[in-house]
């Protein structure tokens, strides 16, 4: 039973135009906020006032939070939402045209419905017993909700095992998770404390963000208490319970798409950042570095793969065996300017590998130490940690002097030499004394309390510095760890992966995870980091499920020595080549769906249920995936395999990008899965974007073309795709163009309009729209003219000249 003597009973002390405040004679208070028709946010205070601090996460719609953060009852960004208030002895109810609020006065136990097809539906409720902490357990905080059967747990940002995160518990606390097991391994890199919660049986969802940077664990119905009936929970280790409930109906991806606008504007980046990025710690770690690394430019024209950056390691920063950032090792790199001028003749930029950890031997560490930059103990000394091989001390950006340090050194050792971007890494900042103290911005607290803060503070400091180094350039860089608003700075990937069968599997639902946590610009290392060299097989399946993610890189620290490469075996080398350039076919697609994210917060990688969540048979946990709305993706994951068998969804046809043959949705088929050709399939009444140029490595070229699926009767086929000089800030001022494709259809006849909008970056008056050669149906141009068609591969390929 409930502690009832200690369980506050509530009554309204306050009310404004988007706010309720409910308090008790205890002092315990319930803030309850109107955000918008889709979003209420529920702030309970058990002593009356808040206990953490500002929030970094909050971001409506916007690029960034003050630096300083945003205060936590700053309610801009967010639109006025009407909302009816009633009230009795026994509760308060709020309600929106979506949300139906019922608090319950004794307690403050909230249970919320929302609207689908015009009815109301239950789809969450607190714990009757027991379901927040006013402060007579402890000083952590606690949400414990009822849990129904047959519900789905998504998201929680980069976790291992299956995508489902049901009957599952979870530790959300930063560490560097070297060689992970990606079945079973947690926590990970990442604090993200947000989910989809879907209920199959009423196609209804919402998703909850729970706003701290506090250690926290989330138990999804793995822990069972007799006394409580079943449910789940969340236990943060200090700050506010402060929550954003968001209703979804219909479909998980609206909570993931407005949790995305809640959190801040994903970043746009440069076009190149979506092509193949080769990287190794082999390469900087050898005595003759620079040479090294120019073999790889070498070897990447030799076997003609294409290549758009490379991420340099930390050996580059060595001494001796241990790694000191912002130190170029000149033994190894005797001219630096001249090999970045190197990679930049063959348009390949540079990521240098920089780390947020002093060694306690570092050639400024004294310097930095006496003028106060670090995290320190409370008497004034170095917080001493250990990192890699040493003990050393982190860097403290909670103290804006640290942040001009920092920027002030990126841009003198790194972007002065004519580098492009920066690689954040081991920046998980794993402080765990009570002792270590962070500036916190003239507002001391325990370091330990936001390590994720720290990460964030850091991505961001390596971003103002690349902006204030080019202001008219785009910003690129990369970060291993993060936290909710990563997504503003930075692509991501999922760490220090082992190479293994297993860890392909599970990386692919890793990774649909963060895309349904609000980070869609992510990868991993293919071919696996840590760990035995993936044996030719596995390699080829690994580049082939890694180049439809944003981020598409091989790297490795291989245990015997070798180095996972596009030429690490002869017998694969012309089958990864020629899947990278399928990559460079496709990034207009990726392109597209990365200014998606950026312009509407559409996630990029989705998970089959979240697309047809009314097709039972994508609600199992399997390991396909949607690439955007257009293109159905099934990687093999499995050793020994030639074919591939898929559910085909319910509601649209599939066409095979591959033969062009048309499948019904609704059925299983089995598909040939050679090497060179992973499985991928056009869904009905979408038009997706190609690169249809002849492609070399160093000798870039475009061509824009495009592959549909019209309807196969009445209908409408569309799609777009954005178009500018993918690196400059110009877009900002609107120079940016769009093609646009529209193929109406009926019985008889493909009416196929293509139009160009804005600034297009190059002439293309004639454009090659390929539909199945199944599809017969007259053709006809409504914006210029049939030029001509051919079939080939089992596509009919129809070339249209358009009107000036």
């Amino acid at each position: 039973m409930a502690n009832l003597k200690n369980r506050p009973r509530f009554a309204i002390s306050e009310r404004t135009d988007n706010r309720v405040a409910l308090s008790s004679a205890d002092g315990a208070g319930i803030e309850l906020f109107v955000l918008a028709d889709d979003i209420i946010r529920v702030l309970v205070l058990p002593h009356g006032e808040l206990r953490g601090p500002r929030t970094w996460a909050i971001a409506p719609g916007q690029d960034d939070v003050p630096l300083e953060g945003r205060d936590r009852y700053d309610t801009s960004g967010f639109a006025s939402a009407p909302f009816t208030m009633s009230d009795d002895d026994q509760h308060v109810v709020i309600e929106t045209a979506m949300i139906r609020l019922t608090i319950a006065l004794d307690g403050g136990f909230c249970s919320w419905q929302i609207v689908r097809d015009r009815q109301w539906h239950h789809v969450m409720n607190d714990r009757k017993t027991q379901a927040y902490n006013f402060g007579w357990w402890d000083e952590r905080v606690y949400h414990y909700i009822a849990r129904k059967p047959g519900e789905m747990y998504v998201g929680l940002g980069e976790r291992a095992g299956s995508l489902d995160r049901a009957n599952q518990s979870y530790e959300m606390r930063n560490v560097d998770a070297m060689g992970y097991n990606a079945r079973t391994t947690d926590p990970l890199y990442k604090h993200i404390p947000f989910y989809v919660t879907w209920q199959p049986e009423t196609s209804t969802g919402f998703g909850l963000f729970y706003d701290t940077l506090a250690d926290c664990r989330f138990d999804m119905g793995r822990e069972l208490d007799n006394y409580h009936g079943h449910y789940r929970h969340f236990i943060a280790e200090h700050g506010d319970l402060d929550y954003y409930f968001i209703a979804s109906p219909d479909t998980p991806l609206h909570a993931v798409r407005r949790f995305t606008w809640l959190t801040g504007r994903p970043a746009w980046m440069p076009k190149w950042g979506l092509g193949y990025s080769g990287s190794t710690m082999s390469y900087t770690d050898a005595p003759d570095a620079q040479k090294r690394m120019a073999e790889f430019i070498d070897r990447c024209r030799e076997h003609d793969i294409l290549c758009d950056s490379f991420h340099l390691s930390s050996g580059y920063t060595s001494i001796g065996g241990k790694r000191y950032v912002f130190n170029w090792n000149r033994d190894k790199f005797p001219d630096i300017d001249g090999f970045v001028t190197s990679y930049l003749r063959e348009g390949v930029r540079l990521c240098p590998n920089i780390k947020p950890c002093l060694l306690r031997d570092h050639p400024l560490f004294d310097s930095v130490a006496d003028a106060g930059l670090l995290i320190e103990t409370r008497d004034g000394e170095p917080a001493w940690v250990q990192f890699w091989d040493e003990v050393g001390a982190y860097l403290d950006f909670t103290n804006p002097r640290t942040i001009d340090w920092w920027k002030a050194r990126v841009k003198e050792s790194l972007l002065a030499h004519g580098i492009a971007a920066t690689w954040n890494d081991n920046n998980e900042f794993e402080i765990w004394s009570a002792d270590a103290i962070a500036r916190g911005f003239g507002e001391p607290f325990p370091a330990r309390e936001a390590k994720v803060l720290q990460t964030q503070l850091m991505m961001r400091a390596s971003r103002d510095a690349q902006r204030e180094h080019a202001p008219g350039v785009r910003p690129f860089l990369v970060s291993r760890s993060g936290g909710v608003g990563m997504h503003r700075y930075v692509q991501t990937w999922s760490g220090d992966n082992y190479t293994s069968w297993d860890t392909l599997r599970f990386n692919l639902k890793m990774g649909l995870g963060l895309a349904m946590s609000g980070v869609s610009n992510s990868g991993h290392d293919i071919g696996g980091f840590a760990g035995p060299a993936p044996d030719p097989e596995l390699l080829s399946r690994w580049v082939a499920f890694g180049i439809f993610l944003p981020r598409f890189s091989i790297h490795s620290w291989n245990d015997d020595g070798t180095v996972n490469e596009p030429w690490m075996y002869p017998q694969t080398t012309h089958l990864i080549a020629g899947l990278i350039k399928l990559r460079y076919r496709l990034i207009p697609y990726l392109y597209q769906l990365l200014w998606r994210s950026h312009r509407a917060y559409e996630p990029v990688l989705r998970p089959m249920f979240a697309e047809f969540p009314d097709d039972p048979l994508c609600l199992e946990d399997g390991d396909d995936m949607m690439l955007g709305s257009s293109l159905l993706v099934a990687p093999v994951v499995e050793a020994a395999q030639s074919e591939r068998r898929i559910h085909l969804p319910k509601g649209a046809r599939w066409s095979s990008y591959w033969s062009g043959e048309v499948f019904d949705g609704g059925q299983t088929v089995t598909l040939p899965a050679p090497h060179d050709r992973p499985v991928m399939l056009i869904r009905e009444g979408h038009v997706i974007p190609l690169n249809i140029a002849e492609q070399h490595f160093a000798r870039p070229a475009d061509e824009r073309a495009f592959i549909a699926l019209p309807c196969a009767g009445a209908g409408v086929a569309r799609g777009d795709c954005i178009e500018d000089d993918g690196e400059s800030e110009a877009w900002r001022d609107g120079v940016h163009g769009r093609w646009r494709v529209v193929i109406e259809s009926d019985a008889r006849s493909l009416r196929i309009a293509i139009e160009r909008h804005g600034a297009m970056p190059r002439v293309q008056n004639e454009v090659r729209v390929s539909v199945p050669a199944s599809d017969t149906r007259v053709a006809t141009c409504a914006t210029g003219e049939l030029a001509g068609e051919r079939i080939a591969d089992g596509w009919r390929h129809i070339t249209l000249r358009l009107a000036d």
